[in-house]
C-alpha cells in the first residue's frame, strides 16, 4: 500500500473538464498503479458568469484562477488545464510541469441544416464565443451574422439543436475527446482558420516546490506537444495578448524542424496580419518571440493600439 497521500486534481466540473481530468489520473495510475489520486471539483468565476462575454470578464484566465488558488493553499496538488485557456503569466510559484500529447488542433463546424461553412446561407447565425474565431471567419465571410456563445460543450449543442444558431464553431479537440467527433460537420484548415495558442493541448500545473508531484506528472510529458506550445506562448507573450484579442498561433513539427505560424486581427476581420518562420526546436521559444515579432512590424502593433484603446 502507496503511504503517501492520494494526489489531489483541481478540475473544473463540465463533462470536458472532467474528461481531462480522469485522463491525467489513468495516466497517473498507468504509470503507478499505487497512487491514490482524487479529483476536487472546483466551480471557477467563468463557469458562474455565463451571459457577459468573455472578452468583457476578463478573458479565458477566469477559468484557471481558483484552481491555482487551490494549487497555492495547498487544497490540491495539481490541476488540469486545456492550455488554451492559460494566461501567459502565472503565479511565479507555479509551473505547468507537463504537457499531454496534443489533439486535433482545428476548429470546426457544428450545424444541422447547412453542413458546410460555404453553404451557410446569407445572414446565417452562427454562435462563437471567440474574437479569433470571429475576426477570421468575418474576413472570410462578411455576410454572416456573428452572436456570442458562451457555456459548456453540451450547453452549446443544446442551444444549436434549440434553433438559436445555425452553426457553432468549437474546438474539434472538445468534441473528439467527449466522444461526440460525429458531430463535427466540417473542419477548418489552419489556413482557412488558425486556432488558438495551446488548442488541443492538456497541460498540468503544480507547486514548483512539490518535487514529488513534479517528478509524478513529468512522466506523461509529450516533447513534441511540449515544443509547439513553448513557440505558441512565446508568440502570445511578444504580442502580451490575451482573451480580448484575435490572436492565433500554431506550430508544427517536421522531423527536427518547427514551424509556427501567426496571425493578429481587427475584430471586424478587416485587417490581417500574417507571419511565419521555421527553427530548430530547440529553438522553440526563439520562434515564437521572432513570430511575435514580425507581426509587430507587420503592423500588428497598430491593431493591438487601437484594440487596447476599446478595452
Amino acid at each position: 500500500m502507496n503511504s503517501h497521500p492520494a494526489l489531489r486534481i483541481a478540475t473544473r466540473g463540465s463533462r470536458l473538464a472532467l474528461w481531462q481530468a480522469e485522463h491525467v489520473r489513468a495516466q497517473l495510475l498507468a504509470h503507478d498503479p499505487s497512487l491514490r489520486v482524487e479529483l476536487v471539483i472546483i466551480k471557477t468565476l467563468g463557469d458562474k458568469i455565463l451571459d457577459t462575454p468573455l472578452a468583457k470578464i476578463g478573458g479565458k484566465g477566469l477559468f484557471i484562477k481558483e484552481l491555482e488558488h487551490a494549487l497555492i493553499e495547498g487544497t490540491a496538488d495539481l490541476a488540469v488545464h486545456s492550455m488554451k485557456d492559460v494566461p501567459v503569466e502565472i503565479p511565479a510559484t507555479l509551473s505547468i510541469a507537463a504537457v499531454l500529447a496534443r489533439e486535433d488542433p482545428r476548429d470546426c463546424l457544428v450545424a444541422q441544416r447547412y453542413h458546410e461553412f460555404a453553404t451557410l446561407p446569407v445572414n446565417a447565425r452562427l454562435g462563437t464565443s471567440s474574437l479569433r474565431r470571429r475576426s477570421q471567419l468575418a474576413a472570410r465571410r462578411g455576410d454572416l451574422a456573428f452572436n456570442d456563445l458562451r457555456g459548456n460543450v453540451t450547453t452549446r449543442l443544446a442551444k444549436l439543436t434549440n434553433g438559436e444558431f445555425d452553426g457553432i464553431v468549437l474546438a474539434a479537440a472538445g468534441l473528439i475527446r467527449l466522444g461526440l467527433a460525429d458531430q463535427i460537420t466540417d473542419y477548418f484548415a489552419p489556413s482557412e482558420l488558425l486556432p488558438a495558442v495551446g488548442q488541443g493541448i492538456i497541460g498540468i500545473e503544480c507547486r514548483r516546490d512539490d518535487h514529488r508531484t513534479v517528478a509524478l506528472v513529468t512522466a506523461l510529458e509529450d516533447r513534441d506537444a511540449r515544443d509547439a506550445l513553448e513557440a505558441e506562448r512565446a508568440l502570445n507573450a511578444t504580442l502580451q495578448g490575451g482573451c480580448q484579442v484575435p490572436i492565433a498561433g500554431h506550430a508544427t513539427l517536421h522531423g527536427e524542424v518547427l514551424t509556427l505560424e501567426g496571425l493578429v486581427a481587427s475584430i471586424d476581420g478587416a485587417t490581417i496580419v500574417r507571419a511565419s518562420r521555421t527553427s530548430k526546436r530547440s529553438d522553440a521559444a526563439a520562434l515564437g518571440t521572432a513570430v511575435g515579432q514580425a507581426l509587430l512590424a507587420a503592423g500588428a502593433d497598430r491593431i493591438l493600439a487601437e484594440l487596447a484603446t476599446l478595452g
